[in-house]
């Protein structure tokens, strides 16, 4: 038995192998001086099937008249290896055993999908490094890899193409490896690469950089262009971990920092984000106790009609925890999103938001922002339907504002809630547009009431060309539809101006008011009445 590195080169070998074939069976000889004939007889596509998909195959060296000889080709860490059969006798059918054997050894170290070692193999390689590091001085690194977007291609094109994708991801990761390093399949959407005899970290940073490259182009599956990338942890032996799992939890939480920090990137691990990922499960502990320590609150935000007519408020969550202090939105939701935490906020802000509206005059509207968790469950039209039948509020001063990843994420099924709001009469606004994927298919198959401008083209709006005309293309775009226009962000009179000439709707930001609490807000209204832009404000629409 022999082995080969991805370059075909040997690299070990049974003690026998040079007794058989001579002076060519030395390390670093090329498989095509030790089996001359597998090179001259087996077609180059069929020998690299086994490198390319994991699956062991026999071939057949023996030419016209010559005495039978046969060899099995299967994947090993590195590369390949070769088993050579005998056919003569009983030492056939021992061969086919040890043959048989090869291929149920490789049915049981890697994956069937796509033909990487799998989970178990994976554990006991790093094992066997991690065990061996004191005496080999190796520095190995471990890269943890997920795919950036995976489950929104399962979720709306189906598993089979979910995992023919997941089939050319492994073979962009394998295709970025070279000698010393092996990929490997967990589960799902996470793969690992596990890269040794390297100088580090500029290796395995090297190969990171090489792996997120390789998914920048686009996946064709049935002639769709998919785009998923690759977020990548990477975590270094002995100095981040001498046991497997030390190791693979500093990987991860390298893995989550290169997903915060916007995905389709890697990161090294270090021992701030440890310290960042024990903040973050403070606050995951202490927000499940949040709503019930009423900790949570909701501030009002007034939107304006032009010239000065306050229709509604937006709905806003904050939450003042006893020891921090205020926690920004921005960080809490993500957390409660992935802690199943929304069903339950979202119905009590959706109840209390309605709640505080029944104070105001029934000519105001109250906006809710919808959480793409809340649709997960499959409750989110039943929840609302109960929360305006025990408050009492008519359903058009109800409006709920979701964004483009709601649509991205289950389409259909989105689209029929979405729909469902819409028969009880409640508003629906499409949030953030233009900064997502922004598709217009959306808004020609859904009946949208509003759309809202994000303020990331309302913060230069005043002199940048390229801001204005996309805003006006925007405005135009959803009047043409029969949509309302909100802009969102507006600080200084020149943006109010601008936008109020250009036909927009409705206005939003701390220039025209900041949110408030409950009782400021019915303040407002009873001292403001119908005029509620002050009088620095009017000046922005003269």
């Amino acid at each position: 038995m022999s082995f080969y590195g991805r370059d075909f080169r040997l690299t070990g070998h049974a003690a026998g192998l040079r007794d058989v074939h001579g002076n060519p069976a030395s390390a670093g000889a090329h498989l095509r001086d030790i089996y001359p004939k597998l090179v001259e007889t087996v077609p180059a596509d069929a020998r690299q099937l086994v490198p390319r998909h994991g699956v062991p195959a026999i071939f057949n060296l023996s030419g016209h008249g010559e005495e039978p000889r046969r060899v099995v080709i299967f994947q090993a860490a590195d590369g390949i290896g070769i088993l050579e059969l005998s056919d003569a006798g009983p030492d056939r059918r021992s061969a086919d055993k040890e043959a048989e054997h090869v291929r149920l050894l490789h049915q049981a170290t890697h994956d069937a999908l796509t033909g990487l070692q799998n989970r178990r193999h994976f554990g006991e390689t790093l094992r066997q490094i991690l065990t061996g590091i004191e005496k080999s001085g190796d520095r190995p690194a471990l890269l943890q890899i997920d795919l950036d977007d995976f489950k929104s291609v399962n979720d709306t094109l189906g598993h089979g193409t979910g995992d023919t994708l997941l089939q050319l991801a492994a073979n962009r990761i394998s295709g970025a490896l070279g000698t010393g390093e092996s990929a490997y399949r967990y589960a799902g959407d996470e793969f690992a690469v596990i890269q040794t005899g390297k100088q580090q970290p500029g290796e395995a940073e090297r190969l990171a950089q090489a792996i997120v490259d390789a998914f920048k182009a686009p996946f064709i599956i049935n002639d769709i262009p998919l785009f998923v990338g690759a977020s990548i942890g990477i975590a270094f032996g002995p100095q981040h971990g001498t046991e497997n799992e030390e190791l693979m939890k500093a990987a991860d939480i390298a893995l989550y920092a290169a997903k915060r920090d916007g995905r389709g990137c890697a990161r090294v691990f270090n021992r701030s984000m440890m310290l960042l990922l024990e903040q973050r499960e403070n606050l995951r502990r202490s927000l499940r106790m949040a709503l019930e320590r009423q900790e949570l609150y909701l501030e009002y935000q007034p939107l304006i009609r032009p010239p000065k007519t306050v229709v509604g408020f937006e709905a806003l969550l904050r939450w003042n925890h006893p020891e921090i202090g205020l926690i920004p939105p921005g960080v809490f939701i993500p957390i409660a999103e992935a802690d199943g935490l929304m069903d339950d906020i979202g119905a009590w802000v959706i109840e209390e938001a309605c709640r505080q509206a029944m104070s105001w005059p029934p000519s105001l509207t109250v906006a809710v922002n919808l959480s793409p968790a809340q649709f997960l469950s499959g409750s989110l039209t039943d929840t609302v339907a109960q929360i305006i039948d025990s408050v009492g509020i008519r359903a058009d001063r109800l409006e709920l504002e979701i964004t483009e990843t709601v649509l991205l994420e289950q389409t259909v099924d989105n689209l029929d809630t979405l729909n469902t709001l819409n028969v009880l009469g409640i508003r629906i606004s499409l949030d953030d547009f233009g900064t997502h994927y922004s598709s217009l298919g959306y808004l020609k198959n859904f009946p949208f009431d509003t759309l809202k401008i994000d303020q990331y083209f309302i913060n230069d709006l005043a002199t940048d060309r390229k801001s204005q005309t996309i805003v006006r293309s925007i405005i135009g775009l959803a009047h043409g539809l029969g949509i309302s226009v909100t802009a969102e962000g507006v600080e200084t009179a020149a943006q109010a101006r601008w936008l109020v000439d250009e036909g927009c709707d409705c206005l939003q930001g701390n220039f025209l008011g900041r949110a408030q609490g409950a009782l400021p807000t019915r303040e407002f209204i009873k001292r403001s009445g119908v005029r509620l832009v002050a009088t620095e404000e009017d000046r922005a629409f003269q």
